[in-house]
Formats: C-alpha cells, structure tokens, sequence
C-alpha cells in the first residue's frame, strides 16, 4: 500500500511560495501546529516569538478563508490537518574576508503549504463536551478574530494608499511651480488696483505745470 502523496491531501489548501526564510525554520514552527485546531494554531502562531510564524499565520488564514467561501465550511470546525514546508532557490551572495578572500552567503527561500480539513461528528460531540466540561465553551473565536485581522491589515493598507497619493499630489504641485518659474511665465492677480480717472487728471496736470 502506497502513502498519499503531497499533493493529493484531503482537505482545503493555501500556499505561499518564495518566503525569505529557510525551510527548516519554517518547519519548526510548523511541527507546532499540526493536528491542532484553527483556533489553537491561530493563538500558537499569534504569540509565537519566530518571525516565521507571522507569514504561517496568514497562510492558515487563507486556507481557512478558502474552506469557508469555497467549500461553505465554518471555521471552527476546521484543524491542521496537514502543513509542510518545501525548500525554494537559494541566492548567493558573497562576502569579502581578509587576504582577498570572499566567503559565501546563501539567503534561502521556501514554499510554505497548509492544508485545513473538518473534523468529523464525533470528534466535534467529543470536543464540544470537553470544552462544556472544562468551562471553555464559546471561548474560542477564531473566525472573528481572523475577520480582525483582516479588517487591520486592510485599513492599514488604504492608509498607506492615501498617504501616497497625497504626497504624489503634493510632488506634482511643485513640479508645476518649478515648470512656471522655468519657462518664465507671470501669474496675473485681479487684485491689482486700476488707476482711477482722478488719478489720471492729477497727472496731466502735473504735466501741464512742469511745461
């Protein structure tokens, strides 16, 4: 008998490739999580201390959010059913040493993969109760807490839009000051004063009397 392959997992999936980070980190983080609930990976993931766990974090949002609009599953039924972590191109770089020398610097990158099924009925009954015995009933909730997230991520993301466009719009303002001043052009006010009719007869007389 055969084992499953990689990419013939049961369950609803979400990948990220090319991370800045090595795959064995990665899977440090991801030997956390396996098997636990969404609710308990998000809080592993939310308090964790590696920096991995940020990018992980969204990964597992995403899978969740696929399961719930493509396949009309609740997220509170879901788990980490499966999560790996697959090494990418290494970029080297170099470093220079003593006498001439050059020492090389591999960056790595990997391919993170999170897949997230539904438990079964028994499993849930079997949850539910311990959650009910232990007081912990409607203590976890994840999905609002990934809506949170979400929302943050978004406002943040059109506050960073604005501010760009403001200070593109304000660049432009002086772009076109600068041009006017180039080419020499005079800006006319309609708050210039005429000269009045009086004015014009003082000063011919004046005239007359200098004559």
């Amino acid at each position: 008998m055969t084992a499953t392959k990689t990419n013939e997992r049961p369950g609803t999936r979400a990948r990220v490739s090319y991370v800045r980070s090595s795959a064995y980190k990665a899977r440090e983080v991801l030997d956390l999580i396996r098997g636990k609930s969404y609710s308990e990976a998000a809080e592993i993931l939310q308090f964790s201390e590696r920096g991995i766990s940020h990018e992980i974090l969204k990964v597992l949002d995403s899978a969740v959010a696929n399961a719930e609009h493509n396949d009309g599953q609740v997220a509170e039924e879901l788990f980490v059913s499966a999560c790996y972590a697959d090494e990418g191109p290494t970029l080297k770089r170099w470093r220079p040493r003593a006498r001439g020398r050059a020492t090389r610097i591999r960056k790595r990158t990997c391919h993170i993969t999170v897949i997230v099924s539904r438990y079964s009925d028994e499993e849930l009954e079997r949850l539910r109760a311990r959650e009910e015995s232990a007081g912990r009933s409607g203590r976890s909730q994840a999905a609002e807490a990934r809506r949170a997230r979400v929302a943050q991520s978004r406002a943040r993301q059109a506050d960073h839009d604005h501010d760009h466009d403001h200070d593109h719009d304000h660049d432009h303002d002086h772009e076109t000051v600068d041009e006017a001043i180039e080419n020499d052009e005079v800006v006319e006010s309609d708050d210039v004063d005429e000269p009045t009719g009086d004015a014009e007869a003082g000063s011919s007389s004046t005239s007359e009397e200098e004559e």
